[in-house]
C-alpha cells in the first residue's frame, strides 16, 4: 500500500445524501491494481484539531494509533467510486454519505470540506499485492449484489468492471428517491432501487430480497447477534468460523454490504435458511447505525 497526502480538487453534490470528492496528488501516478477495481477499499486519514499527523508510510497505522486522541484525527474506509486521469494527473473519486442527525468523522469532514483541503490516503501501489478487494465471483455468472447507500460506489464500480456476458440482480437501498443514480451495467443485470424514506435502515432491502429469493421477511437480527464489524468472505470470518471452503459448480454468487444489522439479517437468511455456501458469498458490514466505527 502507498501512503500519500492528497488535495481536494473538486467537490460535487450528486444527490441530497452524497458528497463527491476528487482527490489528487502527483504521487498517485503510482496508484493501481492488477486487474479490475471492483470494490477496492482505501483508507482516508482526516485531519484533527492540529492538522494532519506525521506518519511513516510503512508504519502508518502503528504511528497513528500511538498518537493522543486530540492529535489523531480519524481514519475512515471508503470504496473508490471512480478513477479519472492518468500519470501525475490521476484523480481518485470518493462518494461520502452525509448521514442525517449525529455525524461520524467522515460525514462531518465531508459536510465542510472544500477545494484545496488536504488529507492523507492509503491506496494500492501498482504492481504490489495489497488486498482490499472482496468481490470474487470466480466463474459464477448469476450475480446478486445487495447494498445500502454506503455500498453504492462499490456496486457501481463492480457493474462497470463486470464482463459483458455477466448477468444478475441488484438491489440498492438509498435514503431518498432523489439519490437514485444512473448506473452503467451489462445488459443482463436487473437493478431495483429502494428509497427508504422514513422506514428503518435495511427494512426495504431485506423485504425486497425476501420476495425475490422466497424467504419470509423476519424481524431484524437481535442486537446481541450483531457484530458491528461483521465481515464474512470465503477467506476471512470476523466470527472466527472456518474459511477456505472449496467452491462448487454453483453458478451463483452473492455480494452484500452495508449496515451491519441488515447484513447480519441477510446472512442468516441466505446461508442459514437458503443454504448458500460461504464460498459463494461475501457479507460486509460497512457501518453500524448508532455506532462510531473505529476506521
Amino acid at each position: 500500500m502507498m501512503l500519500t497526502r492528497v488535495t481536494v480538487c473538486s467537490v460535487e453534490r450528486p444527490s441530497p445524501s452524497f458528497a463527491r470528492f476528487e482527490l489528487g496528488a502527483a504521487e498517485l501516478a503510482d496508484f493501481g491494481v492488477d486487474g479490475p477495481l471492483y470494490d477496492q477499499r482505501i483508507k482516508l486519514i482526516l485531519p484533527g484539531a492540529e492538522g494532519l499527523p506525521d506518519l511513516r508510510p510503512e508504519h502508518w497505522w502503528k504511528d497513528f494509533s500511538a498518537l493522543p486522541a486530540e492529535r489523531r484525527g480519524a481514519v475512515r474506509t471508503y470504496t473508490i467510486a471512480e478513477v479519472r486521469g492518468s500519470g501525475g494527473d490521476t484523480r481518485i473519486v470518493i462518494d461520502v454519505v452525509l448521514h442525517p442527525g449525529a455525524h461520524g468523522p467522515g460525514s462531518t469532514w465531508a459536510a465542510g470540506a472544500t477545494v484545496g483541503d488536504e488529507l492523507m490516503i492509503v491506496v494500492p501501489r501498482r504492481g504490489v499485492v495489497s488486498g482490499g478487494i472482496e468481490f470474487d465471483p470466480g466463474d459464477a455468472r448469476r450475480l446478486l449484489l445487495l447494498g445500502d447507500e454506503t455500498a453504492l460506489p462499490a456496486i457501481a464500480q463492480i457493474l462497470r468492471d463486470s464482463p459483458a456476458d455477466a448477468s444478475g440482480t441488484v438491489f440498492v437501498e438509498v435514503p431518498l428517491a432523489a439519490d437514485i443514480a444512473e448506473l452503467t451495467a451489462p445488459l443482463g443485470f436487473e437493478i431495483t432501487w429502494l428509497p427508504r424514506g422514513d422506514r428503518p435502515v435495511g427494512e426495504p432491502l431485506v423485504e425486497a430480497v425476501g420476495a425475490h429469493l422466497g424467504f419470509a421477511r423476519s424481524a431484524p437480527a437481535p442486537e446481541a447477534d450483531v457484530d458491528p464489524d461483521v465481515w464474512e468472505t470465503p477467506t476471512y470470518s470476523s466470527s472466527g468460523e472456518a474459511v477456505g471452503e472449496a467452491r462448487t459448480t454453483d453458478d451463483r454468487y452473492a455480494w452484500i454490504a452495508g449496515e451491519a444489522r441488515m447484513v447480519t439479517t441477510l446472512r442468516r437468511h441466505l446461508v442459514g435458511e437458503l443454504g448458500m455456501q460461504r464460498a459463494h458469498v461475501a457479507f460486509m458490514g460497512y457501518w453500524r447505525e448508532g455506532v462510531a466505527m473505529r476506521t
